[in-house]
Protein backbone atom coordinates (compact mmCIF):
# COMPACT_ATOMS: atom_id res chain seq x y z
CA UNK A 1 0.00 0.00 0.00
CA UNK A 2 1.21 3.48 -1.07
CA UNK A 3 -0.42 6.81 0.18
CA UNK A 4 0.57 10.22 0.13
CA UNK A 5 0.66 13.23 2.26
CA UNK A 6 -0.19 16.04 -0.39
CA UNK A 7 0.26 19.81 2.22
CA UNK A 8 1.64 23.10 1.78
CA UNK A 9 3.08 23.40 5.45
CA UNK A 10 4.20 20.71 8.04
CA UNK A 11 1.62 22.18 10.96
CA UNK A 12 0.97 20.17 14.25
CA UNK A 13 -2.03 18.27 12.37
CA UNK A 14 0.27 16.98 9.56
CA UNK A 15 2.71 15.89 11.74
CA UNK A 16 0.45 14.16 13.89
CA UNK A 17 -0.99 12.36 10.73
CA UNK A 18 2.95 11.31 9.59
CA UNK A 19 3.15 10.19 13.11
CA UNK A 20 -0.35 7.86 12.86
CA UNK A 21 0.94 6.17 9.31
CA UNK A 22 4.15 5.25 10.88
CA UNK A 23 2.74 3.66 13.89
CA UNK A 24 0.74 1.40 11.38
CA UNK A 25 3.72 0.45 9.25
CA UNK A 26 2.10 2.56 5.93
CA UNK A 27 4.72 4.57 3.55
CA UNK A 28 3.25 7.77 3.32
CA UNK A 29 4.91 10.14 0.94
CA UNK A 30 4.84 13.88 1.64
CA UNK A 31 4.08 15.74 -1.38
CA UNK A 32 4.45 19.54 -1.73
CA UNK A 33 1.98 21.67 -3.49
CA UNK A 34 4.69 24.21 -3.90
CA UNK A 35 6.46 22.14 -5.84
CA UNK A 36 5.05 19.42 -8.22
CA UNK A 37 4.62 19.62 -11.55
CA UNK A 38 1.96 17.80 -13.14
CA UNK A 39 1.68 16.65 -17.16
CA UNK A 40 -2.21 16.32 -16.92
CA UNK A 41 -1.03 13.99 -20.36
CA UNK A 42 0.94 11.82 -18.46
CA UNK A 43 0.61 10.39 -14.93
CA UNK A 44 4.52 10.60 -13.99
CA UNK A 45 3.37 9.75 -9.78
CA UNK A 46 4.34 6.77 -8.39
CA UNK A 47 1.84 5.01 -8.30
CA UNK A 48 -0.50 5.67 -5.38
CA UNK A 49 -3.08 4.10 -3.77
CA UNK A 50 -4.83 6.96 -1.87
CA UNK A 51 -3.70 10.79 -1.51
CA UNK A 52 -4.99 12.72 1.33
CA UNK A 53 -4.99 16.63 0.30
CA UNK A 54 -4.12 18.61 3.02
CA UNK A 55 -3.59 21.93 1.36
CA UNK A 56 -3.75 25.21 3.26
CA UNK A 57 -4.98 26.91 -0.06
CA UNK A 58 -8.63 25.46 -1.56
CA UNK A 59 -7.81 26.91 -4.60
CA UNK A 60 -4.48 24.84 -5.30
CA UNK A 61 -5.91 21.75 -3.53
CA UNK A 62 -8.68 21.48 -5.55
CA UNK A 63 -7.34 22.06 -8.79
CA UNK A 64 -4.30 19.18 -7.65
CA UNK A 65 -7.02 16.61 -6.85
CA UNK A 66 -8.79 17.36 -10.05
CA UNK A 67 -5.48 16.53 -11.95
CA UNK A 68 -5.05 13.48 -9.34
CA UNK A 69 -8.30 12.00 -10.49
CA UNK A 70 -7.60 12.34 -13.86
CA UNK A 71 -5.07 9.57 -13.37
CA UNK A 72 -7.04 7.63 -11.76
CA UNK A 73 -6.05 8.06 -7.93
CA UNK A 74 -8.37 8.64 -5.07
CA UNK A 75 -8.27 11.82 -3.60
CA UNK A 76 -9.17 12.50 0.17
CA UNK A 77 -11.51 14.37 0.31
CA UNK A 78 -12.56 14.00 -3.42
CA UNK A 79 -12.51 17.23 -5.87
CA UNK A 80 -16.46 17.83 -5.80
CA UNK A 81 -16.14 17.53 -1.79
CA UNK A 82 -13.30 20.44 -1.68
CA UNK A 83 -15.33 22.66 -4.59
CA UNK A 84 -18.22 22.24 -2.46
CA UNK A 85 -17.30 23.08 1.49
CA UNK A 86 -14.72 25.25 0.24
CA UNK A 87 -17.54 28.17 -1.24
CA UNK A 88 -20.20 28.52 1.69
CA UNK A 89 -22.48 29.01 -1.17
CA UNK A 90 -22.47 26.29 -2.64
CA UNK A 91 -22.04 24.20 0.96
CA UNK A 92 -25.38 25.99 1.62
CA UNK A 93 -27.03 24.75 -1.58
CA UNK A 94 -25.84 21.25 -1.21
CA UNK A 95 -27.79 21.50 2.44
CA UNK A 96 -30.50 22.69 1.65
CA UNK A 97 -31.36 20.36 -1.22
CA UNK A 98 -30.84 17.76 1.06
CA UNK A 99 -33.00 18.64 3.60
CA UNK A 100 -30.64 19.42 5.99
CA UNK A 101 -31.66 22.46 8.62
CA UNK A 102 -29.05 25.49 8.36
CA UNK A 103 -29.41 28.94 9.38
CA UNK A 104 -31.71 31.22 6.64
CA UNK A 105 -29.28 32.11 4.09
CA UNK A 106 -29.63 34.85 0.82
CA UNK A 107 -27.79 35.55 -1.61
CA UNK A 108 -27.08 38.82 -3.49
CA UNK A 109 -24.91 40.90 -6.00
CA UNK A 110 -25.06 44.35 -5.36
CA UNK A 111 -24.94 46.58 -2.47
CA UNK A 112 -28.40 47.53 -3.33
CA UNK A 113 -29.88 43.86 -3.17
CA UNK A 114 -27.72 43.27 -0.25
CA UNK A 115 -29.39 45.40 1.79
CA UNK A 116 -32.94 43.87 1.01
CA UNK A 117 -31.32 41.09 1.76
CA UNK A 118 -30.26 41.46 4.94
CA UNK A 119 -33.61 43.82 5.72
CA UNK A 120 -35.28 40.72 4.63
CA UNK A 121 -33.93 38.64 6.94
CA UNK A 122 -33.69 41.48 9.68
CA UNK A 123 -31.41 42.80 11.89
CA UNK A 124 -28.62 41.44 13.28
CA UNK A 125 -27.53 39.80 10.25
CA UNK A 126 -24.46 38.34 9.32
CA UNK A 127 -22.43 38.77 6.14
CA UNK A 128 -19.66 36.28 4.72
CA UNK A 129 -17.43 36.17 2.25
CA UNK A 130 -18.45 32.48 0.51
CA UNK A 131 -14.62 31.89 0.54
CA UNK A 132 -12.87 31.76 3.63
CA UNK A 133 -11.74 30.50 7.10
CA UNK A 134 -10.56 31.32 10.62
CA UNK A 135 -13.82 33.41 11.21
CA UNK A 136 -12.02 36.09 9.13
CA UNK A 137 -13.97 39.03 7.26
CA UNK A 138 -16.94 37.91 8.97
CA UNK A 139 -19.32 40.90 9.97
CA UNK A 140 -22.73 40.85 12.02
CA UNK A 141 -24.69 43.90 10.99
CA UNK A 142 -26.71 45.50 13.61
CA UNK A 143 -28.73 48.39 11.75
CA UNK A 144 -28.86 49.85 8.83
CA UNK A 145 -25.82 52.38 8.81
CA UNK A 146 -23.63 49.18 9.36
CA UNK A 147 -24.89 47.10 6.60
CA UNK A 148 -24.07 49.97 4.20
CA UNK A 149 -21.05 50.66 5.91
CA UNK A 150 -19.91 47.06 5.69
CA UNK A 151 -20.88 46.84 2.28
CA UNK A 152 -19.12 49.77 1.22
CA UNK A 153 -16.09 48.29 2.28
CA UNK A 154 -16.18 44.99 0.33
CA UNK A 155 -17.50 46.76 -2.99
CA UNK A 156 -14.45 49.08 -2.40
CA UNK A 157 -11.78 45.78 -1.96
CA UNK A 158 -13.56 44.56 -4.90
CA UNK A 159 -12.30 41.33 -5.12
CA UNK A 160 -14.55 38.38 -6.73
CA UNK A 161 -14.56 37.05 -3.08
CA UNK A 162 -16.36 39.87 -1.84
CA UNK A 163 -18.38 40.32 -5.19
CA UNK A 164 -21.58 38.00 -3.78
CA UNK A 165 -22.72 38.56 -0.46
CA UNK A 166 -23.95 36.25 1.52
CA UNK A 167 -26.42 37.26 4.15
CA UNK A 168 -27.20 34.60 6.99
CA UNK A 169 -29.35 35.29 9.84
CA UNK A 170 -28.02 35.30 13.32
CA UNK A 171 -28.43 32.71 15.48
CA UNK A 172 -28.85 33.76 19.17
CA UNK A 173 -26.74 30.45 20.19
CA UNK A 174 -25.75 30.26 24.31
CA UNK A 175 -21.99 31.54 23.87
CA UNK A 176 -20.61 28.49 21.95
CA UNK A 177 -20.83 26.70 19.04
CA UNK A 178 -20.76 22.73 17.99
CA UNK A 179 -18.02 21.49 15.90
CA UNK A 180 -18.53 17.54 15.25
CA UNK A 181 -16.25 15.31 13.53
CA UNK A 182 -17.44 13.15 10.55
CA UNK A 183 -15.06 9.92 9.03
CA UNK A 184 -16.59 8.39 6.68
CA UNK A 185 -20.44 7.93 7.57
CA UNK A 186 -19.11 7.85 11.54
CA UNK A 187 -19.26 11.00 14.16
CA UNK A 188 -16.28 9.92 15.53
CA UNK A 189 -16.25 12.91 18.24
CA UNK A 190 -17.38 16.29 18.83
CA UNK A 191 -16.18 19.86 20.70
CA UNK A 192 -17.77 22.93 22.29
CA UNK A 193 -16.35 26.24 21.58
CA UNK A 194 -16.91 29.04 23.96
CA UNK A 195 -16.36 32.41 23.56
CA UNK A 196 -17.99 35.90 24.77
CA UNK A 197 -17.03 37.44 21.47
CA UNK A 198 -20.10 36.15 19.06
CA UNK A 199 -17.92 34.58 16.48
CA UNK A 200 -16.81 31.39 18.02
CA UNK A 201 -13.58 29.93 16.01
CA UNK A 202 -10.59 28.84 18.40
CA UNK A 203 -8.75 30.66 15.98
CA UNK A 204 -9.94 33.59 17.63
CA UNK A 205 -9.59 32.10 21.00
CA UNK A 206 -12.16 30.57 21.44
CA UNK A 207 -12.04 27.49 24.42
CA UNK A 208 -12.40 23.94 23.27
CA UNK A 209 -14.38 21.55 25.84
CA UNK A 210 -15.29 17.80 25.31
CA UNK A 211 -19.10 17.37 23.86
CA UNK A 212 -21.10 13.94 23.92
CA UNK A 213 -22.03 12.91 20.78
CA UNK A 214 -25.86 12.50 21.32
CA UNK A 215 -28.20 11.04 19.00
CA UNK A 216 -29.19 14.85 17.44
CA UNK A 217 -25.41 15.66 16.98
CA UNK A 218 -24.79 12.52 15.29
CA UNK A 219 -27.96 12.60 13.13
CA UNK A 220 -27.62 16.11 11.81
CA UNK A 221 -23.46 15.80 11.31
CA UNK A 222 -23.73 12.61 9.07
CA UNK A 223 -27.00 13.93 7.10
CA UNK A 224 -24.08 17.01 6.53
CA UNK A 225 -21.27 15.07 5.18
CA UNK A 226 -23.37 13.15 3.15
CA UNK A 227 -24.71 16.03 1.75
CA UNK A 228 -21.20 17.76 0.78
CA UNK A 229 -20.12 14.22 -0.53
CA UNK A 230 -18.61 12.53 2.59
CA UNK A 231 -15.15 11.98 3.36
CA UNK A 232 -13.26 13.80 6.32
CA UNK A 233 -15.18 16.59 7.45
CA UNK A 234 -15.81 18.83 10.44
CA UNK A 235 -19.28 19.84 10.85
CA UNK A 236 -19.82 23.43 12.96
CA UNK A 237 -23.01 23.32 14.33
CA UNK A 238 -25.43 26.30 16.08
CA UNK A 239 -28.05 25.40 18.53
CA UNK A 240 -30.85 27.60 18.02
CA UNK A 241 -33.19 27.80 20.88
CA UNK A 242 -36.11 27.42 18.89
CA UNK A 243 -35.06 25.11 15.77
CA UNK A 244 -32.50 22.62 17.68
CA UNK A 245 -29.16 22.24 16.11
CA UNK A 246 -28.48 24.08 12.72
CA UNK A 247 -25.91 23.49 10.52
CA UNK A 248 -23.75 26.44 10.08
CA UNK A 249 -20.40 25.14 7.72
CA UNK A 250 -18.54 22.01 6.64
CA UNK A 251 -14.89 21.86 6.60
CA UNK A 252 -13.15 20.40 4.18
CA UNK A 253 -9.32 20.28 5.61
CA UNK A 254 -10.11 20.71 9.32
CA UNK A 255 -7.97 21.73 11.86
CA UNK A 256 -7.90 19.57 14.86
CA UNK A 257 -4.98 19.74 17.41
CA UNK A 258 -7.33 21.28 20.21
CA UNK A 259 -9.81 18.69 19.53
CA UNK A 260 -7.60 15.46 20.24
CA UNK A 261 -7.03 16.13 24.61
CA UNK A 262 -10.78 17.70 25.20
CA UNK A 263 -12.58 14.30 22.98
CA UNK A 264 -9.68 11.57 24.15
CA UNK A 265 -10.24 10.53 20.33
CA UNK A 266 -7.36 9.79 18.39
CA UNK A 267 -8.62 12.22 15.52
CA UNK A 268 -5.28 11.27 13.19
CA UNK A 269 -5.17 7.94 13.90
CA UNK A 270 -9.19 7.63 12.71
CA UNK A 271 -8.27 9.77 9.68
CA UNK A 272 -4.73 7.79 9.13
CA UNK A 273 -7.32 4.10 9.41
CA UNK A 274 -10.07 5.78 6.67
CA UNK A 275 -7.51 6.49 4.18
CA UNK A 276 -5.98 3.32 4.31
CA UNK A 277 -9.15 1.50 4.00
CA UNK A 278 -9.64 3.83 1.13
CA UNK A 279 -6.68 2.15 -0.44
CA UNK A 280 -7.17 -1.02 0.37
CA UNK A 281 -10.34 -0.99 -0.95
CA UNK A 282 -8.85 0.07 -4.73
CA UNK A 283 -5.68 -2.16 -4.18
CA UNK A 284 -8.60 -4.90 -4.17
CA UNK A 285 -10.49 -3.74 -7.10
CA UNK A 286 -7.49 -3.51 -8.94
CA UNK A 287 -6.67 -7.06 -8.43
CA UNK A 288 -10.18 -8.55 -8.86
CA UNK A 289 -10.07 -6.85 -12.10
CA UNK A 290 -6.66 -8.61 -13.15
CA UNK A 291 -8.15 -12.02 -12.34
CA UNK A 292 -9.11 -13.53 -16.05
CA UNK A 293 -12.50 -15.26 -16.44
Amino acid sequence: MRIALLYHRIRIEERLLIEAFAQRGIACDLVDARRIVFDIHENRLPPYDAILDRSISHTQGLAATHVLERFGIPCINESRVIETCGDKLRTSLALASAGVPTPRTLAAFSPESAIEAIETIGYPAVLKPTVGSWGRLIARVNDRDAAEAVLEHKSTLGSTSHSTFYVQEHVRKPGRDIRSFVVGDETICAITRTSEHWVTNTARGARAAGCTVTGEIDEVSRAAARAVGGGILAIDLLESPDRGLLVNEVNHTMEFRNSIEPTGVDIPGRIVDYVAGVAGSRRCAEAWEAVPC
